[in-house]
C-alpha cells in the first residue's frame, strides 16, 4: 500500500480522531492513571476497536497495512493531544514486541501470538536490556539452553515497558553459550504466565502510567517452537527492530514538542503580568518562535525520512540503507533535543504553574530524558550514525 492512497484530508481525519480519543477517553483520567502507575487494560481493547493497534500489520492477523506516513501521523497526534509518553509507551509496546515475530516467526507462532495482541486481548512486550548492559546488546547474558523439546531460560531483564502485565515476552537470549558475541544471540517468545518468571515494578522519573518492570527468569521452560526464526539470528533482528522504534520515537517527540508549544501559547495568551498578556512581551514571543523553529525543522526531517521508509517498503532498494539508518539515528537525536528544548521553554513560560503536577509541560519535562536514552542513547546514536556514514 502506497502513501499516495492517503490524502492530506485522510491524514487530518486520523489526527482529528486521535484528538477526540484523547479528549474523551484519556484526558479526564490521565492524572489518576499517573498516580496508579498504570492505565486500565480495557484501553487496549478500545484502541483495537478503533483499528489503531493493527496499523501496519497484515489483514490476516487482524491488522491494516498502512504506510509510515499514516502511522507517524497518528503517533504525533496522540502525543500532541495526550502529552503522556507513559500512555503511548505501554499502549503501543506491541510495536517493538511483535515485529520480530511478524518478520521471522513461523506461521504457527505468528497465529498464536499476533491476532490476540492486535485485538487488544493480550499485551506484548520486548525484553532486551539487562542490568549489566544497555545498548551493548551483543554482551547480553540471559541464556536459553536446549533440553529436549524445550528451552530453559535463566537471566534477568530490566527497564521493560509493559513488563509487569505483558502476556507475551519477546526475549533476547544467548542460545550458543560458547559464542560470547552477537552470533550467539537468538529471540524466543515466552508466555507471561510461564512458571519461573518473577516481575518487579520499577519507580521512575516519568512515564508514570506505563508499567515498567525488572524481570527475572529462573529455569523458565518454553517449547523450542517458540524460537523466532533461527538460532543465532537474534542480533540482526534486534538491529532491524531498532530502526522502526527510533522512527516512532522521533514522531512522538515531535508531538510532545507541539504539546508544550500549544500549552505555552495558550497560557501566554491568557496570563497577564503588569497589566498585559504574557504573549505581548517580546521575550515570550521569541521563546515561542524558538520552539516553533525547532518543531518545523523536526517535522520536515521526519517527513523526509519516513517517505524514504515508505519507498523502501514498496521495493525501492536505494531508499533505505546505511545512509538512511544514519538519518534515523540523527533524526531521533534531533527530535528528542527539540522535545527537551520545548519542554524547558514550556515550563519557563508557565512559570510557577509549569512546576505543578498536572500540566503537560511538567510531565513532558520529566519524560524527556527517557526519550533521549530509550532506543539508544544520544551518544550511541551519534556513534552508530558515524559508522554508517563511514566516518
Amino acid at each position: 500500500m502506497t502513501s499516495d492512497i492517503f490524502s492530506q484530508e485522510d491524514l487530518q481525519q486520523i489526527e482529528d480522531a486521535s484528538r477526540r480519543f484523547i479528549e474523551t477517553e484519556v484526558a479526564p483520567y490521565l492524572n489518576d492513571w499517573e498516580e496508579a502507575g498504570e492505565f486500565p487494560r480495557a484501553l487496549y481493547g478500545r484502541a483495537a476497536e478503533l483499528g489503531w493497534l493493527g496499523m501496519g500489520y497484515p489483514e490476516e492477523f487482524g491488522g491494516t497495512l498502512v504506510p509510515w506516513s499514516v502511522r507517524l501521523t497518528q503517533a504525533i497526534a496522540l502525543a500532541r493531544y495526550g502529552g503522556s509518553g507513559g500512555l503511548m509507551a505501554s499502549l503501543f509496546s506491541h510495536n517493538i514486541g511483535l515485529p520480530p515475530v511478524l518478520r521471522h516467526g513461523s506461521p504457527a507462532l505468528q497465529q498464536e501470538v499476533i491476532p490476540d495482541v492486535l485485538a487488544g486481548k493480550k499485551i506484548s512486550s520486548l525484553c532486551i536490556t539487562e542490568p549489566g548492559g544497555g545498548t551493548d546488546v551483543s554482551a547480553l547474558k540471559t541464556t536459553a539452553q536446549r533440553d529436549g523439546d524445550d528451552y530453559v531460560i535463566n537471566g534477568e531483564k530490566v527497564f521493560i515497558t509493559s513488563g509487569t502485565r505483558a502476556d507475551w515476552l519477546t526475549v533476547a537470549v544467548r542460545t550458543d553459550l560458547k559464542n560470547k558475541g552477537p552470533m550467539g544471540i537468538s529471540m524466543v517468545m515466552v508466555p507471561g504466565d510461564a512458571p519461573g518468571i518473577t516481575r518487579t515494578a520499577l519507580k521512575k522519573m516519568g512515564w508514570h502510567c506505563s508499567d515498567t518492570a525488572q524481570i527475572h527468569f529462573d529455569n523458565v521452560r518454553v517449547p523450542t517452537r517458540y524460537l523466532v526464526g533461527e538460532e543465532g539470528a537474534g542480533f540482526k533482528m534486534i538491529l532491524t527492530n531498532f530502526n522502526g522504534e527510533r522512527l516512532s520515537m522521533a514522531a512522538m517527540a515531535l508531538g510532545f514538542s507541539e504539546c508544550c508549544y500549544d500549552e505555552a501559547l495558550s497560557w501566554a495568551q491568557q496570563r497577564k503580568t503588569f497589566g498585559t498578556a504574557l504573549v505581548d512581551h517580546q521575550v515570550i514571543r521569541h521563546k515561542l518562535m524558538d520552539m516553533k523553529m525547532r518543531i518545523e525543522s523536526t517535522r520536515a526531517w521526519l517527513n523526509a525520512v519516513s517517505a524514504r521508509a515508505d519507498a523502501g517498503d514498496r521495493g525501492d532498494k536505494s531508499a533505505k540503507g546505511a545512509e538512511w539508518v544514519a538519518q534515523v539515528c540523527l533524526l531521533k537525536n534531533h527530535a528528542t533535543q527539540t522535545m527537551q528544548f520545548c519542554a524547558d521553554q514550556g515550563v519557563q513560560i508557565l512559570g510557577g504553574m509549569g512546576f505543578m503536577r498536572g500540566t503537560a509541560s511538567e510531565r513532558i519535562y520529566r519524560e524527556v530524558k527517557v526519550m533521549t536514552i530509550g532506543g539508544g542513547t544520544e551518544e550511541i546514536m551519534k556513534e552508530l550514525a558515524s559508522r554508517q556514514l563511514g566516518i
